[in-house]
Parts: structure tokens; C-alpha cells; sequence
């Protein structure tokens, strides 16, 4: 009987992370669901990819601190033994508005480069003995349309997520051919995330702002952005250095 393949989704009790692990255990995969805060959410993930047939291993781990992510990894390998697709969801940032030079300090750039940025690379590093001996294995990170337009919810994680498309593009030349390497730039997805952090109000705002300027007139989806992890990972064999636009056309901005 063929080994079932195995993804690991980093932040993956809720949101975008939640929904990738969700569409990885729908189509027959084992999947690694991983938290660093509550239990409870991360718990449910689980239990509804059990649900649809899937293996799942739950892990708390802070990607920031290298052990954790050393340790993530020891625990896949004992449980599962392999792993064929890393997909680097776990992320954060401050609210701040761009024009605030002063709302941010060093230790909130260290702190979100460590996740978005450090984290991604550890993770990358802990995992990359197993990813390599699986063919046609991907690592998929998710960046933001932040990176590419110098807007989002601050500068240093508009900053983030440019370094790491950079880190993107670098590890598919240094992991390449065994391994391949993309990103994903969502534009404006819908989460309570979003929602608590910019305020209601002002979120329903940017909500219909982004709608009037995308050529879809849509914002983004976890779904939408599962698709993208399902395919980059899963299915485009022969794609690797890339950093996908998710945006529903926000920079063919409407007349």
C-alpha cells in the first residue's frame, strides 16, 4: 500500500493555515496542524481533517525559536517519517499606519521578522532533510501583496514579506532540483484577524475600496489562498522561484 503524503502548515489553527490543511486532508493527505498559543482551535482543525480521512499530528511550536522548529520537525519524522510539503503560514505584524514613522521601534521589526521572515527560514532548515528525499517536494510561504505595493497593516511587515520573497526566490536556487520553492501574494482576505485589527469600521471600508479597485471586484478568501498552497505544493511540478499574485486584479485597478 502507497504511504500517504504529508503536509506540515505552520499557524494552522485558524484562517488561511486552517483552510490549506482542510483542502491537504480532503485530497488523501496526513497533515501537521501547528499552533503556539491555544490548543482549542488548533484541536478542531484537527478533529474536522480526521473527519475527512486524514492522519493529523498537532504541534505547538513558536517557528521564532529554532528549537521549536527543530523539534517540530523530530516529531514529524517519528510520527510520519516524511513530509512533502512545508507550506509557511504563520505570520504577524503590528497595526500601524504607514505614515506613523514613529509607531514602530526595532524590537517590533525584530519581532515580526523573526516570525515572518526567521521563522519561515527555520522552518525551511528543520524540514529539509525529509522534504528532500520525497520527489517532487515544495515549500510554499505566504507572503502578502504587501510586499509588492507598500501597503498593509505596517511598514516593517510590508518590509517582512519582501525579504521574504527574496528568501523565496533564494532557497528555490539553493534547494533546487530536489526541492521546489514558491510564494503567495494574497491581496485583502477576509479574516477576523484582519477585521480585529484594523476595527470593524474601518475594515468594512477597506473592504469595499479593495472591491471597487479590483478587476474581479472580490476580495480574497483562506479558501482562494488554500488553492494556491494546493497547487504550488501539490501539483505544479515544474514551478519554482515564483511569487504568485492572489489579488482578484487589485493592480489592474478599475477605471
Amino acid at each position: 500500500m502507497e504511504q500517504r503524503k504529508v503536509c506540515v502548515v505552520t499557524g494552522s489553527s485558524s484562517g488561511i493555515g486552517a483552510a490549506t490543511v482542510r483542502l491537504y486532508a480532503e485530497n488523501g493527505w496526513d497533515v501537521v496542524v501547528n499552533y503556539s498559543r491555544e490548543p482549542a482551535p488548533a484541536e478542531a482543525v484537527a478533529a474536522e481533517c480526521r473527519e475527512l480521512g486524514a492522519q493529523v499530528l498537532v504541534v505547538r511550536a513558536d517557528i521564532s525559536v529554532d528549537a521549536d522548529c527543530r523539534r517540530l520537525a523530530a516529531e514529524v519524522e517519528s510520527r510520519f517519517g516524511r513530509v512533502d510539503v512545508l507550506v509557511n503560514n504563520a505570520g504577524t505584524t503590528k497595526f500601524v499606519a504607514a505614515k506613523d514613522l514613529d509607531g514602530l521601534d526595532a524590537d517590533d521589526f525584530h519581532r515580526i521578522y523573526g516570525i515572518n521572515v526567521v521563522g519561515a527560514f527555520q522552518m525551511v532548515r528543520a524540514l529539509q532533510p525529509m522534504l528532500a528525499r520525497q520527489a517532487g517536494a515544495g515549500i510554499v510561504n505566504v507572503s502578502s501583496i504587501a510586499s509588492l505595493m507598500g501597503m498593509g497593516s505596517s511598514l516593517a511587515y510590508m518590509a517582512s514579506k519582501g525579504a521574504l520573497n527574496a528568501l523565496t526566490i533564494g532557497l528555490a536556487r539553493a534547494l533546487g532540483p530536489a526541492i521546489r520553492v514558491n510564494a503567495i501574494a494574497p491581496g485583502l482576505v477576509e479574516t477576523p484577524w484582519l477585521q480585529k485589527g484594523h476595527g470593524a469600521e474601518r475594515y468594512a471600508q477597506m473592504v469595499q475600496g479593495y472591491r471597487e479597485r479590483a478587476a474581479l471586484d472580490a476580495v480574497i478568501t483562506p479558501a482562494d489562498v488554500a488553492d494556491a498552497a494546493w497547487f504550488l505544493g501539490a501539483v505544479a511540478a515544474k514551478t519554482t522561484g515564483e511569487v504568485l499574485l492572489l489579488d482578484a486584479g487589485l493592480r489592474l485597478t478599475r477605471g
